[in-house]
């Protein structure tokens, strides 16, 4: 295990007070996300919370084709839309907003300030048994890892404490961590609905103690994951274990698009087309547009 640990969760367990969880620095995945834009501090924070976030909940599930969704909108702020995914240890990210509404915002916006009265959607979709989890929770917090842990309460009944934190370091880029703990019944290891006494002082004892973890902590590349998980537990007997390493992902191609722009009827097709008999498509995620001809269109329609 490196010692900075950039891009690869912790997965730790606490096997006497129940308790699961996991610690991740993003580093270089998330300088590569955000190469594709140029966003200002404010959004560049936002949006790399929200991928660690990500990260940390994607990573839980199994298979590669299960993927996990988060996505903000906006209630009049200026953040209009916010959306990340997790598929197969792939992530990506995209925040779209008014430049200059979020200028007047101040370096360290409430979420009421950035979306208004918004909502945060998360959403599982397990691949091993077809099965899709939504929830909606409004926008309320600190942060959205608040709107996140409130997710958790009302959907899916488990006590669960989040942290996240970003900042610019001068010679790593954009660097941002992640803790996402939770509290499980004895013997319980998978994603079903669970129901937890949430007054259970083992729960109690192990949340006190993580609330401790400060985001200096989570974003430090001088301190391993290791180290964070030792000074938090080291009276009890933790497991830990490497994570799968996060890498930057666009499922963008052209033969996507033309596979999807092949659905649409050819009279509709003619009209998204420019005087040169191409379709531009604009990939909001890795900020490329993807010329594609009404022929490559009418062949994968063809072939399919």
């Amino acid at each position: 295990m490196s010692e900075t640990w950039f891009d690869q969760p912790l997965v730790f367990t606490i096997a006497d007070r129940h308790v699961r969880g996991r610690l991740i620095r993003l580093g270089p995945v998330l300088n590569t996300v955000m190469a594709a834009h140029s966003y200002p501090p404010v959004a560049e924070k936002l949006l790399a919370e929200a991928l660690v976030l990500t990260a940390l909940l994607g990573s839980t599930l199994k298979g590669e084709e299960s993927q996990l969704t988060l996505q903000a909108q906006t209630g009049g702020g200026p953040v209009e839309l916010l959306v990340c995914d997790y598929k197969g240890g792939e992530l990506r990210g995209y925040l779209k907003f008014d430049a200059e509404r979020l200028a007047e915002v101040g370096t360290d916006p409430t979420l009421f300030a950035l979306f208004g009265e918004g909502f945060l959607a998360i959403t599982f979709d397990q691949a091993a048994n077809a099965e899709r989890y939504q929830g909606i929770v409004p926008l309320e917090g600190a942060s959205i890892g608040d709107a996140a842990e409130h997710y958790f309460e009302q959907s899916e009944q488990i006590p669960s404490l989040i942290k996240l934190a970003a900042r610019h370091d001068a010679e790593a880029g954009c660097v941002a961590g992640g803790l996402l703990l939770q509290h499980l019944p004895e013997g319980e290891v998978g994603r079903d609905r669970l129901h937890v006494r949430h007054d259970h002082p083992e729960w109690d004892h192990a949340r006190t103690i993580a609330e401790t973890l400060k985001g200096e902590e989570l974003t430090d590349p001088a301190t391993s994951l290791e180290t964070l998980a030792w000074r938090l537990f080291h009276e009890d007997e933790v497991r830990v274990e490497a994570g799968r390493f996060v890498s930057r992902g666009c499922r963008c191609s052209v033969d996507y698009f033309a596979g999807v722009l092949s659905k649409f009827p050819e009279a509709e097709r003619g009209e998204m087309a420019d005087a040169a008999g191409l379709v531009n498509v604009d990939c909001a995620f890795c900020s490329r547009i993807f010329p594609i001809s009404l022929d490559e269109i009418a062949a994968h329609g063809s072939a399919a």
